[in-house]
């Protein structure tokens, strides 16, 4: 393998708070391996997911287009995606070798969408024997029917926390690991390896092996944050909902309840480390790691109980904030332990490996490489990203629009035509509105010149406009992906 063409392994979790690494300063969460890809090379405290739910945000992964560019911009399943071009396909072009592990999340199922071969994992729900789904497959023929991924009786989008059933060994993320390592044993050793390992953990249910449950939950935990701008509950909310079906609906839990939630969430996170500290020693071992640009991403985060929500779609850091890690082998030059406040998105994914494999980016990506930026942090960079998102349920009350600088960040909610302001730098947490004591006429301007060619109507040139419909997909969309606008450029 030549030097310019080193291997590329994408690491990606689902629904992990960018605030959820040792690194960042976790109060008690420990993520050892994690910790050692930022420390060996960089870490941005400003990524997010431009539109925090599962497959919007996996479409802009893969396709290094904005949501508003590749369609989706809020949560819808069965929409085929068929962009014109992926980042697999790209590097299986460049002469790269492409595995993909785990959960794709993308519609149709089992379509490879560029990797030369897929081994799914779309979640641990459905029957025995799901269709496109090989971990279940491969778990129906390890353990008794009745002891299948869901006997122990969480539900897929809820709260509640408690340990597998399950040996850790036949868990998904165990799964995950084993079959990467099974790909690096039999891979073609001529040509550099681009190999995904997509986690569903930690996306609920919050489940994950008891000895990682057990070390948090016999910790005292951070209580959630509550911002002064939360309307107070106006009487007991507690035990509501455990099934998660409103995305995003205000509890007021029970403490044990939450603390057994958070412990459940942080062991899953925890057990996810462990594994990815597995396959790194095993790469270690095989002389590859060091021939290997590493990026760790999620596709969005969790509210977990801050400001009174549960679950994705906000524009809260705790949900739309995301850890963005990358190492390069050393003959590659890239300074380790960087940490950049630069805002950067998924959408930036593509390009960056497209860049590290030597080969040129489509033009219809949106993304732009982070490399420039990492070798200098005076690189050109965008001056804000924009993120958004439908509501889900019910977009009247959901649908939101931020814009995030590095330090400030913006939240219009598209709807009603709320607005929420506060400076990161000070308030990571997001605890304090400074709407009413700053002007904000700056923000709006710059909102409207993201939005000005977007079909809603949400700006007329010069001022926001509350009240459009802001759905799932633009107006614009068809299935196949080509008549978007290419105006659209964030």
């Amino acid at each position: 393998m030549a030097r310019n063409r080193p291997n590329i392994l994408l690491i990606v979790t689902d629904q992990q708070r960018g605030d959820c690494l040792g690194v960042d300063g976790h109060p008690v969460l420990q993520t050892p391996n994690m910790d050692e890809i930022a420390c060996d090379g960089v870490r941005f405290r400003r990524a997010y997911a431009e539109c925090p739910s599962c497959i919007p945000a996996r479409r802009t992964l893969m396709s290094g287009q904005a949501p508003a560019a590749q369609g989706m911009v809020g949560f819808i399943g069965r929409v085929p995606f068929d962009p014109p071009a992926t980042l697999a396909g790209e590097l299986r072009n460049a002469g790269y070798e492409t595995r993909m592990i785990g959960k794709l999340h993308l519609w149709p199922p089992r379509q490879r969408f560029g990797f030369d071969c897929v081994e799914w994992a779309e979640s641990t729900r459905g029957p025995p024997a799901n269709a496109g789904n090989d971990y279940l497959d491969w778990l129906h023929g390890e353990v008794p029917e009745d002891r299948w991924a869901m006997a122990h009786g969480a539900t897929p989008n809820g709260w509640i926390g408690r340990p597998n059933h399950l040996p850790t060994a036949l868990t998904h993320s165990a799964w995950c690991v084993t079959r990467a390592i099974e790909f690096l044993r039999r891979r073609d050793p001529t040509a550099p390896f681009f190999l995904n390992v997509s986690f569903i953990d930690p996306h609920p249910p919050f489940t994950p092996p008891k000895i990682f449950y057990d070390q948090y939950d016999r910790m005292a935990l951070p209580d959630p944050v509550i911002g002064d701008w939360v309307v107070p509950f106006s009487g007991p909310r507690r035990g509501l909902d455990p099934e998660g079906s409103d995305y995003g609906m205000r509890l007021d839990l029970d403490p044990i309840q939450m603390h057994t939630c958070r412990a459940a969430y942080y062991g899953l996170i925890a057990h996810v480390d462990a594994e990815l500290g597995r396959l790194v020693q095993f790469m270690r071992d095989q002389d590859v790691l060091d021939d290997t640009f590493i990026v760790f991403v999620s596709d969005h985060g969790e509210m977990l109980g801050d400001h009174q929500l549960f679950e994705k779609t906000r524009a809260f850091e705790a949900s739309a904030r995301v850890p963005f890690l990358c190492r390069a082998p050393d003959w590659m030059e890239c300074v380790p332990g960087v940490i950049l406040d630069h805002p950067v998105g998924l959408q930036d994914v593509m390009p960056t490996l497209l860049d590290v494999a030597g080969t040129s980016v489509p033009p219809a990506v949106t993304g732009r490489s982070v490399l420039p930026l990492w070798r200098s942090s005076d690189a050109p960079w965008r001056d804000v990203l924009h993120g958004e998102h439908s509501g889900f349920q019910d977009y009247v009350r959901d649908g939101n629009h931020f814009l995030v600088d590095g330090r400030m960040k913006y939240i219009w909610f598209s709807q009603t035509g709320s607005e929420l302001l506060f400076d990161l730098s000070v308030d990571p947490n997001e605890c304090h509105d400074l709407s009413g004591e700053q002007d904000l006429m700056s923000w709006r301007s710059r909102l409207a010149d993201v939005l000005r060619d977007r079909p809603e109507g949400f700006t007329d040139g010069s001022r926001l406009i509350a009240g459009q419909p802001h759905d799932h997909l633009l107006p614009t969309h068809v299935p196949d992906g080509m008549t978007m606008s290419r105006r659209y450029r964030p």
